[in-house]
């Protein structure tokens, strides 16, 4: 039997496409081994459709709708989600609350086109990616993990002083926007009294 029976309705991290210029389906294929929910925008649906790609929910709006509803049927069980000037990130993240989902994959949007940082409210696990890069929310503190040589991007929104080194030694670099940081292969740590992002390249 296939692993995939064992996994939770929802508990997968959805996909949700915004944007899919510079991207490959080779990139977007790892995200759907678990079948996850694909939230698809209006702007990016041949592109979807093109690639073979189960589409979940359409987010459109009534233009689009109106035009394209013989996709309900070519598409079946796909729906659509109305939206309102382009509106597609905030809908389809309220939908994935709304349907109890932990956790989602955003393609096409950066850092700082994120309204909010996200919080334990919002009650999803967060992932980004951008033009090449996959990014991480940190919510500030202590944070610690293994890179292998190469950089990192950090953005934060806020100027603030950044404690940022390998084996306990540590520099300090003041962070706004977003930073390229070189790293070394080995355990990076890095102090920060805000929220920020994790930039790893795909």
């Amino acid at each position: 039997m296939s692993s995939h029976h064992f996994v939770k309705e929802n508990q997968e991290p959805a996909l949700l496409i915004l944007e899919t210029e510079d991207l490959s389906f080779e990139t977007v294929a790892p995200l759907l081994e678990w079948v996850p929910t694909v939230l698809v925008s209006q702007t990016e649906v041949w592109t979807v459709i093109s690639w073979g790609i189960k589409i979940d929910v359409i987010l459109a709006d009534l233009d689009f709708q109106r035009a394209n509803f013989h996709l309900l049927e070519e598409q079946y069980p796909v729906k659509f989600l109305g939206v309102q000037q382009g509106k597609y990130f905030q809908e389809g993240l309220q939908y994935l609350v709304a349907t109890k989902h932990y956790a989602v994959n955003i393609i096409g949007l950066a850092p700082w086109e994120f309204e909010v940082f996200p919080s334990k409210e919002l009650g999803l696990d967060i992932v980004l990616w951008k033009n090449g890069i996959r990014y991480f929310p940190i919510a500030g503190g202590r944070f610690r993990k293994w890179f292998p040589k190469g950089e990192i991007r950090v953005y934060a929104s806020e100027e603030s002083l950044f404690s940022f080194g390998f084996g306990g030694k540590l520099s300090t670099l003041q962070v706004v926007g977003e930073v390229v940081f070189p790293t070394q292969e080995g355990s990076l740590e890095i102090l920060a009294p805000c929220p920020f992002w994790i930039g790893e390249k795909i």
